[in-house]
């Protein structure tokens, strides 16, 4: 299975939205090898780290996200879960997966209805040590944010965090112990 061939049928080659998806990809690739580097003796599947990884933001298209050159109907908070569904109709159940439960450091059913989030009042936390790796990875690059292959310091995820409460940063920084 070919990511880039995946992403190829939702955003047009050339687009800047394709240059956007496929450098963050890249650049999350990078830093989720790496983290998964440290924990041999969790066994992480490499190979399906990197096809998740490149398509856990496949559904962004779909957002209204004029920063990242995407013009679709849902809020952003929405790629997630819309990524799932992408990924579950060509039958990459597991992918799909990675897609929902890599937004912030997860988000719980709990969350969604006290919050009045626009999402599926289910728990989207990651749970596999690879959703771990990714949803960890991921938070240390922007989309949108000049320049993009420059990783965000620890400290400055933590606060971004903090703003989604006290168990959020907890829960980075046992991904920061796990896996630095």
């Amino acid at each position: 299975m070919n990511p880039v061939d995946i992403i190829s049928e939702y955003y047009k080659p050339a687009s800047e939205a394709y240059a956007m998806l496929l450098q963050h990809g890249k650049n999350v690739v990078r830093k989720a090898l790496d983290a998964a580097a440290k924990v041999p003796n969790l066994n992480p599947d490499i190979t399906f780290i990197q096809e998740a990884t490149m398509l856990h933001d496949i559904a962004v298209f779909m957002t209204d996200a004029p920063e990242l050159h995407c013009t679709g109907k849902h809020p952003y908070i929405c790629h997630g879960y819309l990524g799932r569904e992408l990924l579950e109709s060509k039958g990459l159940f597991k992918h799909a997966m990675v897609c929902e439960r890599h937004v912030g450091v997860g988000i719980t059913a709990e969350e969604i209805r006290h919050h009045n989030l626009p999402l599926p009042a289910r728990d989207m936390v990651p749970i596999s040590i690879e959703e771990q790796v990714i949803c960890f990875a991921d938070k240390f690059f922007s989309k949108n944010g000049p320049p993009m292959e420059t990783e965000k310091p620890v400290a400055e995820i933590l606060g971004n965090l903090a703003h989604y409460g006290p168990d959020k940063v907890k829960t980075f920084e046992s991904w920061v112990r796990l896996f630095s």
